[in-house]
């Protein structure tokens, strides 16, 4: 007697899950791409070195899911975030891991962020699958991030149920903090897009919401490439981890480092991240 026949047996395996890449740095864009084609259910369709491209190449291939930097030239990722949302969920795969900026992504329709240097390949990977599901991933800066958007947002917002959250003492109470106004983008096209300003080139004291405006870092004159390692050492990063988090070698992050602390005027490490964070005491807070 015959076995009943396999009713899963002719089902063919599900379509890979389809990927743009968009990174201004083709190292990161190539490793990201090596890493995730990698994988039997995953091809990446298109690379991307701008907004502008990131958006031509969504609405091109149609793609699962967009990975999306977030300081790029030309068209930045926040710029670009409104529209492409509107043809694939988002993550922010990014150096960016200030607090305001985590924040406006996820108001512009970022399903998820990600800090490069936060994450394995692995929990990249289960992200990237994730977000196709709707479930968000975040990164430990970016989860500290949306934690203090809800600590600060307005009270009383959403009724809670009568007894709970009462005092009788109104001096424990703050007054709201201001929320940034709603952003509402523009019908999607070409020709809307192309008028898009870069924001990212600028301070991110355009998405302060009553925190202290950053420190004014133009003045030091980094490439973007040294500013993503000045942000790297800041964080407490040593040159090994850096080199894996840039895709880059040991010898060429030394030879940035090197670079950047001519700009910076600096001899330490310390000196350094003290006057990239404006931290540094007196006159040195004002060295360019």
């Amino acid at each position: 007697m015959q076995p009943p026949p396999n009713p899963f047996e002719n089902v063919p395996p599900p379509a890979p899950l389809r990927v743009v890449v968009a990174d201004d740095n083709p190292v990161v864009r190539a490793g990201l791409t090596a890493l995730l084609s990698g994988r039997e259910d995953i091809t990446v369709v298109a690379e991307a070195a701008d907004g502008r491209q990131a958006y031509e190449a969504a609405r091109a291939h149609h793609p699962d899911v967009v990975l999306l930097d977030v300081r790029m030239p030309g068209v930045d990722g926040l710029s670009a975030l409104p529209y492409l949302v509107d043809i694939a969920p988002v993550m922010m795969l990014t150096y960016s891991r200030e607090s305001e900026i985590v924040q406006e992504a996820l108001r512009r329709g970022a399903g998820g962020y990600l800090v490069h240097g936060e994450f394995t390949a692995d929990q990249l990977v289960s992200a990237v699958r994730d977000i196709k599901e709707g479930r968000p991933h975040f990164t430990p800066t970016a989860a500290g991030a949306l934690l203090a958007q809800l600590r600060e947002g307005p009270h009383g917002s959403t009724p809670l149920p009568e007894g709970l959250g009462a005092t009788s003492d109104t001096s424990y109470a703050s007054s709201p903090a201001t929320p940034l106004p709603h952003i509402s983008p523009p019908p999607i096209s070409s020709e809307n897009l192309s008028q898009v300003q870069p924001h990212m080139a600028q301070s991110s004291s355009g998405w302060t919401s009553g925190r202290p405006a950053a420190p004014d870092r133009s003045r030091f004159q980094l490439s973007t490439r040294e500013a993503e390692i000045m942000d790297l050492i800041a964080s407490g990063m040593n040159n090994q981890q850096i080199a894996a988090t840039c895709f880059i070698s040991e010898k060429t992050v030394k030879n940035h480092i090197n670079r950047i602390f001519a700009k910076l005027h600096s001899t330490s490490r310390s000196e350094a991240a003290a006057k990239w964070l404006g931290t540094a005491p007196g006159p040195g807070r004002g060295v360019g």
